[in-house]
């Protein structure tokens, strides 16, 4: 069957809000007129979403469950769901309704007026503590400084992507993506669409302050050397500090100045420059690191049951 648009949704822990998913997805795709497919990744789910998924799919056709074999994160996620969408145009939307279904249609709109990536700009954010929403404003505008793609400001990954795009997303296979960045990366005509993220429908966050300190760190190593430069800029740093303190503590002693005298300076300067070498080579270990993990050649993910992927062929 020949579809024209996929909707991936990524699911973890969100068993209240599958239904209402659901719901307002079938409304907005019916609207159209076109054929669709709702394709919900179950991510290792452990609240039953994983039976709420399998429910939906036996009802309604157009619903596709792939069930992982564990958590593999979003990212991963998402990315089965490229694999394994067939729509000329594709959608990522989290599960947690903050993002709007009824905005896939200003993006739909925007893909036939010709725009190949049609990414959503979040102009408000309701329901968010200031925490959150200082914290994410600083991470778009740095990742946007630093990286070698300018990934657009206040932008997730809700997007509309046209097949074409899907097709060399699909080809890039590195192990800690980040999906919004190989969005801009690959280029092609994009253009953005503004709307107000609603406040989460049900359930918690499942984005804490350390899964968004880690997403961070995947970004910018990623896409960008700045950590890398960052570290050498700190050694020259170091090394000039050396250079001129070295004429003043032998002129303060030939003066016979006390300032210098014991082993207070010598522990400070052995803290300082261990401390920078420590820093530079705990960055590139992060680099080390993802070549190991790129260079071990694992699946990105492990399906726990082939039977409606096999179904579909």
């Amino acid at each position: 069957m020949t579809v024209k648009f996929s909707i991936i949704a990524p699911i973890y822990n969100e068993k209240d809000n599958i239904s209402e998913l659901y719901r307002r997805i079938s409304e907005v795709m019916n609207s159209t007129k076109a054929s669709w497919e709702l394709i919900l990744i179950d991510d290792g789910s452990l609240d039953g979403s994983t039976d709420q998924i399998t429910a939906l799919a036996i009802e309604h056709k157009e619903v596709v469950p792939l069930i992982f074999a564990r958590n593999f994160g979003h990212q991963i996620a998402v990315t089965a769901g490229l694999d394994n969408s067939r729509g000329e145009a594709v959608v990522v939307i989290d599960a947690d309704l903050q993002d709007p279904p009824e905005v896939i249609l200003d993006l739909i709109k925007k893909w036939e007026e010709g725009y190949e990536v049609v990414y959503a700009v979040r102009a408000e954010r309701k329901g968010e503590s200031w925490f959150k929403l200082v914290t994410a404003s600083l991470f778009y505008r740095l990742i946007y400084r630093i990286t070698n793609v300018k990934i657009p400001l206040d932008t997730g990954d809700f997007r509309l992507i046209d097949r074409k795009v899907v097709d060399v997303m699909n080809s890039m296979r590195e192990r800690h993506r980040f999906l919004r960045g190989m969005a801009s990366w690959v280029g092609f005509k994009q253009i953005g669409v503004n709307y107000v993220r609603e406040p989460r429908f049900a359930g918690e966050t499942k984005y804490p302050l350390k899964k968004m300190i880690a997403f961070a760190v995947t970004g910018i190593t990623g896409f960008s050397y700045f950590p890398l430069q960052m570290a050498t800029w700190i050694g020259f740093v170091a090394v000039l500090i050396s250079l001129i303190a070295i004429p003043v503590v032998i002129i303060e002693r030939l003066t016979g100045s006390q300032a210098f005298l014991g082993q207070a300076t010598t522990l400070i300067a052995v803290l300082f420059f261990g401390g920078a070498q420590l820093i530079s080579l705990g960055i590139i270990g992060e680099y080390i690191g993802r070549i190991y993990d790129e260079v071990k050649g694992r699946p990105l993910y492990v399906l726990r049951d082939k039977k409606y992927i096999n179904d579909r062929k």
